[in-house]
């Protein structure tokens, strides 16, 4: 049950952070802007520094108000530990079934990366809960409706590419969900927390009137 409430939750949300900081203070502080802006689900990457403990804290500190999994995660170890330091949700820019088994074994939602219809097929078979279309921008939303044409029940969560401007599109071809990572968390370079929140508004308006036009 926990594992579908995870699933729901993260699409109800509609929008990942995908964090790529330089420290853990850094990925607290996008965290807690995005998190004023109406983003609750979080995607520490395996690239940030300390990546494992950073999740561990969140997990802590966020105490069920943020669901915070883990990204770039390329094999089956690291998905243990995560899951170990409480990732609810695993994201490999791959497909690799041995990482999926192993979040299968613990009963967390994970999503592997597809390009193409066939990595998506394979993805959907070896267990993946969503398919991450990666990177979207180098397709632009258009990729999901024509995947979606074959498969209309794919459950598609694209990154990459995706901004204010743009992420009605994405979820009106079809996207579960999307996430988003340097175009939301841009400002942080600069310091500019607040832009980080006003940029989760919008993204969260945008998915909200794209799924109200699809009723």
């Amino acid at each position: 049950m926990q594992k579908l409430s995870v699933m729901q939750r993260i699409y109800n949300n509609g929008v990942i952070a995908v964090i790529r900081a330089d420290s853990a203070d850094q990925a607290q502080r996008i965290t807690d802007a995005a998190l004023a802006g109406g983003i609750k689900t979080i995607e520490i990457t395996m690239t940030v520094p300390g990546a494992i403990d950073i999740i561990r804290s969140m997990r802590t500190l966020y105490d069920g108000e943020v669901i915070v999994g883990a990204g770039t995660v390329l094999d089956a170890e690291t998905a243990r530990l995560t899951i170990l330091a409480g990732a609810q949700f695993v994201v490999s820019p791959y497909l690799n079934s041995d990482l999926i088994r192993m979040c299968n074994r613990y009963q967390i939602v994970t999503m592997p990366g597809a390009m193409t219809i066939a990595d998506v097929i394979k993805g959907m078979e070896a267990g993946g809960d969503f398919i991450k279309i990666f990177p979207g921008s180098a397709f632009g939303p258009g990729i999901i409706k024509s995947i979606k044409g074959p498969l209309p029940y794919a459950p598609l969560l694209p990154t990459g590419g995706i901004n204010p401007g743009n992420v009605e599109e994405w979820i009106r071809a079809g996207s579960a969900a999307v996430g988003v990572g340097g175009e939301l968390t841009a400002g942080a370079r600069s310091g500019d927390y607040h832009l980080i929140t006003e940029t989760a508004q919008m993204l969260i308006a945008g998915v909200i009137k794209a799924r109200n036009c699809q009723k």
